[in-house]
C-alpha cells in the first residue's frame, strides 16, 4: 500500500485520479433536502467536503438527519473517510444554524472582545463547536483573524475582534483552541487580511488590499502567524481580494502562487489545508473563467476549492481540474500533496463511527440549558455604555411612569432567528439597494427602508431611543441621528425635557468618538439575546461592564492612567488558586513559544530559601477574589529582582502593571545595600525577560517605566525533541579530547569545590542559588565540571533527570501535555555558565551539552531541554540539533533610575 508520508496510508482507489480530485473540491447547494446533484457530486464526482449554508438548514434535528443522510450516502459510494462538513458559525450575525430548543446564540467576535474574557470566548467556542458536531459538523469556518486596520469602513465590522493585532491574536487563539476541544476542525480567516479593503480601485468589482507586504506585516498577518504557530490551525481559509502595492500585483490572492505557497505557507510556515474563496465570484467568472481558476487555485498551493451552489459550475470545475491534468499543468504530485493534507485533517475531526451516529438530539438536550445561561452571561457581559452624561441609565430612575418613550431605527431588518423574523421577512420590500461590498461578500444583511419620523411624536416623548447600525457606512442612518439629536437639543433649549440614547446594535464606530451624542450604548449585535440584555440594562437590572475594542479602548488610556489600584501582599491560602486561574488565561492568550505558561502554577514562585528574600504582591478583586495581577520579586545578594509581572489580558490597558511594578520597585529600592535591580530571573526559570518577540510592546511599557534597555544580556532556552535517535556531530568528541577538556559529575554540596567559586564570578547571584539547591538535591540532579589543564575550572552545567524537583521551578522542563506517562520523559540541562573570554568556550559549551545528553539519555529521557543559555552561545548548539524554544532580553539597572519612589 503505498504511503502518504510516515503514519497515514494511501488507499488504492486514490490511484483513480478522478477520486482523489473529488477530495479537492467542497461544494454546497441550496435546498434543505439532498438534491439529485449534490447526490451525484458526492457518487459520480467522489466529492469529499460539502459546505451547508443557512438554506440548507431548518433546525437542528433537520440538520442532523441531512448531515447523516450526506455521510451515508458517502459511505455507500465507497469513500474511505467520511465526507467534511463545513458551517459558517460565527456567533453573532453569521450563524448558518440556528434553533432556539437546541442551538444557542452567542455574541459575535467583537462582542466577545467586549465582554474582555479570552476564557469567555474560548467556553463560547467550545459550545458552538460541541452543539454543531452534535448534528454531524465537523469543520467549522473560523475564527476571524482579520484586523481592523481601518476599522470604519470595513464590512467586516463585529465578525472580526478589534483593530489591534494582538487583541485579534488573544481571542482568535482562544476560540480556536475551544473549537479543537471540542473535535471540530478549525479554519482561520481571511487571509491575507479582508481588514483594510478598497472597494473603489477596481474594475472587477474586486477589493483590493493596497497596504505593502512590510504594513501587513506588522498588523494584518500577526494573528494568522501567531495562529499557525501555535500548530493547532487545521485549514486557512484564502480570501478572493487583489492586492497591489510596490511588491506585489495580485487580481485574486487565492489563485495567486505569491500568497498561498509563498506568503502563507514558505513565510508563515502553514502545514495544514488552504481553501479558497468561492470561485463563483462575478468578477472572477469574467475574468478568466471557472475552469481556469479552478487550476490556478490549485497551482497556487490551495488544496480545497470551494464552489458554493451552482451545479452547473461546479461540473466545470471538476471538469477543469482533470483537464489540468491533462494538460500538465498540475501533476499526480501536486494532488497527493493536497490529498494528504485533506485527509490527515479528516483523520483528525472525523470517523465513520462519529460520521454515521451523531450525538443529535440527545445531546444538545442535555447541555442547552448549561449552554443557555453561558448565552446570557455572555451578552450581559458584553453590553458597553460608552458614554452617559446626562445620567439617564437606568431609565426606571430618570423618566417617570407617566412619561412617553420612544424607539426610533432606520433598521427595519428584524431580529434574527425568529418566527416574527420569519413572517415579517416574507412582507417586508427591500428599499436600498446593495452596496459593492455587500455584493462581493455575499452578505445577507438586507438594507432598510426609509423610516420617516413625525415630529410630533418626538414632541410627546420624554425619553429617545435610536437604534443604528454601522451607521458610519450609512450617511442616511448618521444623517437621520444627528439630526434627532439636533431637533432634542433645541427642545431642551426651549425647556422641555427630551432625553436621547443612541444604541449602536453593530459597529461601536457610529458614534464612539462624537461627543454630541451624550448617552451612547452598543451591543455589538443585533439578536433577540442582546436585546434582551439591552433591555436588562435600561432597566436597571444590572450594570453593564462591557468595554470597547482596540483602539478605541486605548484612546480613553489618557484617563485611565491616573487610575491607581490597591496592591496588596501575595497570600499563599488566599491567592494560590487566583494566581492559577491567571496564570491559565495568560497561556491561553500568549504567543505559542510562552506556552510554557501552562505548566507554571503559584507553586513555582515561592522558592523558601534562606539567602533570598521574596517578597509578591497582587492585584484583585477581594468580592470575588480574582487575580488582576501579580508580580514576584526576589533580593539576593545586593541584587533586587522582577522575577514575574503578569496582568490578566482582559484587564490591560487600565495601570494594573504599573501600579504593581511601582509597588514593587518601591520595595526593592529600600532594601538596604541594593547595588542593581534586575528584570528577568533564571530561578524560578518563568520569567526570564522581556521576550525577544516583543509583538506586545512590553519594551516600550518598561522604558516608559524608567528601566534602561539599551544593553540587554540574551537568555535563550533550546530543545532537543528526539532524544533516543539523536546522535554527536561527527568529530565533536574528538575536538573536545585534542582540546584537552575533561569532565566530571559531582552530586551533593560536599563535593562541589570551586563550582560556586566559578559561577559567582560568571553569573548572577540567583544562579548561584540555583546550583546550591541542584546540588543538595543529590538524587535527581548534578553538575557536570570542564575542566581545562591542571584542572583549571572551565565551566559547568546542572543536569536533571526526568521529574526533578527543580523542574518545579523551571516550566519547559514539564511536558505541554501530559497525557502518557512517556510524555513526561523530559531531560533537563540548565544554566550552563563558561568563562566566556577563553579561546576553547564554545567547545567547552558544546562539551557540557553533550554530557549533558549523554546523562538525560541514560535517565530515558525522551527529549531534552538546556535553559538558559547566554547571549548568541546558542548557534553552536542549535549546530548540534537543539531548536530554539524562547528567546528573552535580561536587563539591569541602578536603583537610582527610581529615586523618586524611595
Amino acid at each position: 500500500m503505498t504511503k502518504l508520508d510516515g503514519d497515514l496510508a494511501l488507499d488504492p482507489l486514490w490511484q483513480d485520479l478522478d477520486w482523489a480530485i473529488g477530495q479537492m473540491l467542497i461544494m454546497g447547494w441550496d435546498g434543505t433536502k439532498v438534491t439529485p446533484q449534490i447526490r451525484n457530486l458526492i457518487e459520480q464526482h467522489h466529492l469529499g467536503s460539502v459546505l451547508l449554508t443557512a438554506k440548507n438548514l431548518k433546525s437542528a434535528e433537520q440538520t442532523a438527519r441531512l448531515v447523516q443522510e450526506l455521510q451515508t450516502i458517502a459511505h455507500q459510494a465507497g469513500h474511505p473517510h467520511p465526507l467534511l462538513i463545513a458551517l459558517d458559525q460565527e456567533n453573532g450575525g453569521v450563524n448558518s444554524l440556528y434553533d432556539e430548543d437546541y442551538i444557542c446564540q452567542f455574541p459575535s467576535s467583537m462582542g466577545q472582545a467586549a465582554a474582555g474574557s479570552a476564557d469567555l470566548a474560548y467556553k463560547i467556542a467550545k459550545a458552538t463547536a460541541t452543539e454543531v458536531s452534535a448534528v454531524g459538523v465537523n469543520l467549522i469556518l473560523g475564527p476571524v483573524l482579520d484586523v481592523l486596520t481601518n476599522a470604519r469602513y470595513q464590512p467586516l465590522g463585529v465578525r472580526a475582534t478589534s483593530d489591534d493585532p494582538q487583541e485579534v491574536s488573544q481571542y482568535g487563539i482562544a476560540a480556536m483552541n475551544g473549537y479543537r476541544d471540542a473535535g471540530v476542525a478549525t479554519c482561520g480567516k481571511h487571509f491575507p487580511s479582508y481588514g483594510n479593503l478598497d472597494f473603489l480601485g477596481s474594475s472587477m468589482d474586486i477589493p483590493i488590499i493596497t497596504q505593502t507586504l512590510e504594513e501587513l506585516s506588522l498588523s494584518a498577518l500577526v494573528p494568522f502567524r501567531n495562529a499557525i504557530a501555535t500548530g493547532k490551525l487545521d485549514a486557512m481559509f484564502v480570501g478572493g481580494c487583489g492586492i497591489t502595492n510596490p511588491s506585489m500585483s495580485v487580481n485574486h490572492a487565492c489563485l495567486s502562487d505569491q500568497v498561498v505557497d509563498d506568503l502563507l505557507r514558505n513565510e508563515l510556515g502553514f502545514q495544514g489545508v488552504a481553501i479558497s474563496e468561492c470561485l463563483e465570484m462575478e468578477g472572477l467568472r469574467n475574468e478568466i473563467g471557472v475552469k481556469t481558476g479552478t487550476v490556478m487555485a490549485v497551482e497556487a498551493g490551495c488544496d480545497l476549492v470551494m464552489l458554493c451552489r451552482a451545479y452547473d459550475v461546479q461540473l466545470e470545475a471538476i471538469s477543469g481540474l482533470k483537464l489540468g491534468v491533462e494538460n500538465e499543468l498540475i501533476t499526480k504530485e501536486r494532488i497527493y500533496t493536497s490529498l494528504k493534507r485533506v485527509l490527515r485533517m479528516k483523520k483528525s475531526c472525523t470517523s465513520w463511527p462519529k460520521a454515521l451516529n451523531p450525538a443529535g438530539i440527545n445531546l444538545l438536550s442535555k447541555i442547552h440549558p448549561s449552554h443557555l445561561a453561558l448565552s446570557l452571561k455572555a451578552f450581559d457581559d458584553s453590553i458597553a455604555v460608552i458614554r452617559d452624561n446626562e445620567k439617564l441609565l437606568p431609565l426606571t430612575s430618570s423618566m417617570h411612569q407617566e412619561e412617553e418613550l420612544l424607539l426610533l431605527t432606520p433598521l427595519v431588518k428584524p431580529l434574527p432567528a425568529s418566527s416574527m423574523t420569519k413572517a415579517l421577512l416574507k412582507a417586508k420590500n427591500k428599499l436600498e439597494a446593495p452596496t459593492l461590498h455587500d455584493k462581493w461578500v455575499h452578505r445577507d444583511r438586507d438594507r432598510g427602508a426609509i423610516m420617516s419620523v413625525h415630529e410630533n411624536l418626538i414632541n410627546r416623548a420624554s425619553c429617545i431611543i435610536i437604534v443604528t447600525a454601522d451607521a458610519n457606512r450609512n450617511l442616511y442612518q448618521a444623517g437621520f441621528t444627528k439630526h434627532v439629536s439636533m431637533m432634542c437639543s433645541m427642545l431642551r433649549a426651549s425647556g422641555q425635557k427630551k432625553s436621547l440614547l443612541v444604541v449602536a446594535v453593530s459597529s461601536p464606530y457610529d458614534f464612539a468618538m462624537d461627543k454630541s451624542i451624550g448617552t451612547y450604548i452598543c451591543t455589538f449585535d443585533f439578536t433577540e439575546t442582546a436585546m434582551s440584555a439591552l433591555v436588562r440594562v435600561l432597566c436597571g437590572k444590572f450594570k453593564p461592564q462591557g468595554i470597547l475594542p482596540g483602539t478605541l479602548r486605548k484612546s480613553r488610556k489618557v484617563l485611565k492612567s491616573r487610575q491607581h489600584w490597591l496592591v496588596e501582599a501575595y497570600n499563599r491560602d488566599r491567592d494560590a488558586r487566583g494566581l492559577d486561574d491567571l496564570l491559565q488565561a495568560l497561556a491561553r492568550a500568549s504567543a505559542p513559544a510562552h506556552q510554557f505558561l501552562l505548566t507554571t502554577s503559584a507553586h513555582t514562585f515561592e522558592l523558601f530559601n534562606p539567602n533570598i528574600e521574596e517578597a509578591h504582591f497582587v492585584v484583585r478583586n477581594s468580592s470575588t477574589q480574582a487575580l488582576y495581577g501579580f508580580c514576584a520579586t526576589y533580593f539576593v545578594q545586593n541584587t533586587g529582582i522582577i522575577g514575574a509581572l503578569f496582568v490578566d489580558p482582559a484587564k490591560r490597558n487600565v495601570s494594573i502593571g504599573r501600579s504593581l511594578q511601582r509597588r514593587a520597585l518601591r520595595g526593592l529600592t529600600q532594601k538596604r545595600g541594593i547595588k542593581k535591580l534586575q528584570l528577568g530571573m533564571s530561578f524560578p526559570g518563568v520569567f526570564l525577560g522581556i521576550p525577544a518577540d516583543d509583538n506586545a510592546g512590553l519594551k516600550q511599557w518598561f522604558a516608559n517605566g524608567g528601566w534602561d534597555l539599551q544593553f540587554p544580556r540574551r537568555l535563550a532556552n533550546l530543545t532537543l525533541a528526539s532524544l533516543p535517535s539523536w546522535s554527536a556531530p561527527e568529530g565533536l568528541l574528538q575536538s573536545i579530547q585534542r582540546a584537552g577538556i575533561s569532565f566530571d559529575l559531582i552530586h551533593g554540596p560536599d563535593n562541589a569545590d570551586g563550582v560556586l567559586a566559578h559561577i559567582a564570578a560568571h553569573a548572577g547571584p540567583e544562579v548561584c542559588e540555583l546550583y546550591r539547591f541542584a546540588l543538595q538535591e543529590g538524587k535527581t540532579c548534578g553538575v557536570v565540571r570542564a575542566k581545562g589543564h591542571a584542572d583549571s575550572l572551565l565551566g559547568t552545567v546542572v543536569i536533571c533527570s526526568p521529574g526533578s524537583p527543580l523542574a518545579g521551578f523551571i516550566p519547559p522542563l514539564h511536558p505541554l501535555s501530559p497525557a502518557g506517562e512517556e510524555e513526561m520523559m523530559i531531560g533537563g540541562i540548565v544554566a550552563p555558565v563558561v568563562a566566556a573570554a577563553t579561546p576553547q568556550a564554545v567547545l567547552v559549551l558544546q562539551g557540557l551539552t553533550l554530557m549533558g545528553l549523554r546523562q538525560n539519555k541514560a535517565h530515558k529521557a525522551l527529549r531534552s531541554v538546556l535553559s538558559w543559555v547566554q547571549d548568541e552561545a546558542y548557534e553552536p548548539l542549535v549546530a548540534m540539533g537543539f531548536e530554539v524554544l524562547q528567546v528573552f532580553e535580561e536587563f539591569t539597572n541602578s536603583p537610582e533610575n527610581w529615586q523618586d519612589l524611595a
